[in-house]
């Protein structure tokens, strides 16, 4: 009887606790969603989930020593949120309180960013014209991280910042050719920024975090990654960053001096086929891109094929020693003024002089037009293209640069091939290679009759380290040994006794080049008034290390290889200087130019 007269009591107690439970929380949820839901839901309005970017760091491009020729800072952008732009009180260090009004908030921003309160309301207002509950308007774009923070004192709570990555160029216009640049949002459009993106590229990432609409600021411990970022990876050139600087430096000052148009010049390493320079003048910094006119962003040394003239002279002779129809020093031609061939071609040299019995070495010192056909119709057409090809002449390089252009090369037998360019294409003309296929057909004659690919990349090193390399291919034989040595040589001889021999003397080294002086074709079948001049060698000659390649567009004021020339000296000599290069030993030997 007391055992059911207790239970009964518990069961009776805990229905009371029950009901008073019961009546706790429907005396809470009266007073949650009838006496204080107004204001409640002020609160809620006041705190919001809001999502935002993790910028990932677009990846840098470095020299072959590491310097930095583009990368990535931080920089802000300043917005504003329209609906809730309005006076404030300002708390200061010794707790008074003042009222700032919107527009002397609006004055203070504005002499932070060099803008007017006035501007700034003015986008404030037009936001809310469009959108009377906008929440978001842009004041300032990527504003560097001292102004970042002048704002951030301020204390405006309708304001704030975002992060916003933005590419700088620290070496300015230095390989501004090749390293091009992006967009005012940070999209590549020119140069290796767009052609190795797949290497340069970010991935943003995402995250969310809970703001009050007190302050915009992130409430403690609310902000979850949803996506993370991934860095892009570093690329890196072959391109000594100095190097280029000087032979830009060298490149502008001809190029003023001579009134000429633009200029290239190329360094190429003669054992590897790494661009070690590759200066085009004028030259775009990517830090200003407007400065430059849209014809001069790029770079013409992989873009403008241009017939090349004599330097070319020295393909044709090389093939023709290698096929083992002529050698260096071995009893030559009759070289007239006019040549004129059975097939009714008409050739003649640069100025009158009576027959000369001309070796090839002397053909090419002369720089003889008809003593060089006369060689060349020694071998096929067919034969001589093939050679020409194998140099690298009619096909893009390996780099494959944006824009980069095969050049011009005619097939024997085709409409483009008659009688007239049979022999032109032995000197130079009827045929049109950029400044770095010339650069690279001399680094062949230099490495001993080997061409090597010609690389401007040497690989890149993603965010975690793991480093991707060109692929390195091996050479391929174009020409002997001995031929060609023996091109080499007559290079040399070109240089010792060629007419600009004081103008690129290089003391201590043997040097071994040749120039170039070509019409320019107007694109309606005839040539422009002026020509473009060039140089092309190797040195040491006895054992090569650098190769350059300098072409000038109708300098005005010295129209002939004169102009191109003191470029090459001066480049050539930078070039051996600064990589401690050996002098030579032996003197260049003795050749005939005549028998």
């Amino acid at each position: 009887m007391n055992t059911s007269r207790a239970r009964s009591r518990r069961i009776f107690i805990a229905a009371i606790l029950l009901i008073a439970l019961v009546g706790v929380f429907v005396v809470r949820l009266v007073d949650i969603q009838v006496v204080r839901a107004a204001e409640l839901n002020r609160d809620a309005e006041g705190k919001r989930s809001i999502e935002r970017v993790i910028y990932g760091t677009r990846g840098d491009i470095v020299d072959a020593n590491g310097t930095v020729l583009s990368g990535s800072v931080m920089r802000y952008d300043v917005t504003v949120s329209p609906k809730n732009a309005r006076g404030f009180e300002r708390t200061a260090d010794d707790g008074t309180k003042t009222t700032v009004t919107r527009e002397q908030a609006a004055a203070e921003l504005g002499a932070v960013l060099g803008m007017t309160g006035e501007s700034i309301i003015a986008i404030i207002d037009s936001a809310l014209a469009d959108n009377p509950k906008s929440d978001f308007a842009y004041i300032s774009k990527q504003v560097d991280i001292e102004t970042y923070r002048a704002v951030e004192e301020l204390g405006i709570p309708w304001q704030s910042r975002e992060r916003h990555p933005s590419r700088v160029y620290p070496n300015g216009a230095v390989a501004g050719n090749l390293v091009g640049f992006v967009g005012d949002e940070g999209d590549p459009l020119a140069g290796l920024e767009l052609s190795e993106d797949s290497c340069l590229a970010s991935d943003d990432g995402l995250e969310s975090y809970v703001s009050s609409g007190a302050d915009f600021v992130a409430l403690p411990d609310s902000t979850v990654t949803l996506e993370q970022a991934k860095d892009g990876g570093q690329l890196g050139l072959t391109i000594d960053a100095d190097l280029q600087w000087f032979t830009q430096q060298v490149a502008l000052a001809q190029v003023e001096a001579t009134g000429a148009q633009w200029a290239t010049v190329v360094v190429q390493n003669a054992k590897t086929g790494e661009l070690l320079a590759v200066a085009d003048v004028p030259t775009v910094d990517p830090n200003n891109i407007a400065a430059t006119d849209a014809e001069d962003r790029g770079s013409r040394s992989f873009t403008t094929p241009y017939e090349p003239g004599s330097t070319y002279k020295a393909l044709t002779a090389a093939a023709v020693v290698d096929a083992g129809k002529a050698t260096a020093t071995s009893p030559g031609v009759i070289a007239p003024y006019r040549y004129l061939p059975p097939n009714g071609a008409n050739i003649n040299d640069s100025s009158y002089h009576e027959d000369e019995r001309m070796t090839l070495t002397g053909v090419l010192i002369d720089s003889s037009n008809t003593g060089m056909s006369m060689f060349g119709e020694m071998i096929s057409d067919e034969q001589r293209t093939d050679y020409m090809k194998a140099f690298g002449i009619g096909r893009s390089t390996e780099v494959g640069f944006l824009g980069e252009e095969p050049g011009i090369l005619h097939d024997p037998g085709t409409d483009a091939w008659d009688n007239q360019t049979k022999y032109t294409t032995m000197f130079g003309q009827g045929v049109a290679t950029t400044a770095v296929q010339i650069a690279s057909a001399y680094q062949t004659i230099a490495n001993g009759g080997v061409r090597m690919p010609v690389s401007l990349v040497s690989g890149c090193t993603a965010a975690d380290g793991t480093v991707t390399e060109k692929p390195s291919t091996e050479g391929t034989r174009v020409i002997s040994e001995d031929a060609a040595t023996q091109t080499s040589q007559m290079l040399e001889r070109v240089y010792l006794e060629g007419w600009l021999s004081e103008a690129w003397n290089i003391p201590g080294y043997r040097v071994a080049a040749k120039t170039g002086t070509a019409q320019v074709p107007d694109g309606s079948g005839g040539y422009q008034s002026g020509y473009l001049v060039s140089v092309a060698g190797f040195a040491p000659a006895d054992d090569p290390q650098y190769v350059v390649s300098v072409s000038i567009m109708d300098p005005v004021k010295m129209n002939s290889s004169a102009a191109s020339a003191p470029v090459f000296q001066k480049v050539m000599s930078y070039a051996l200087k600064k990589f401690r290069t050996i002098p030579s030993g032996a003197p260049a030997p003795e050749l005939p130019s005549r028998w």
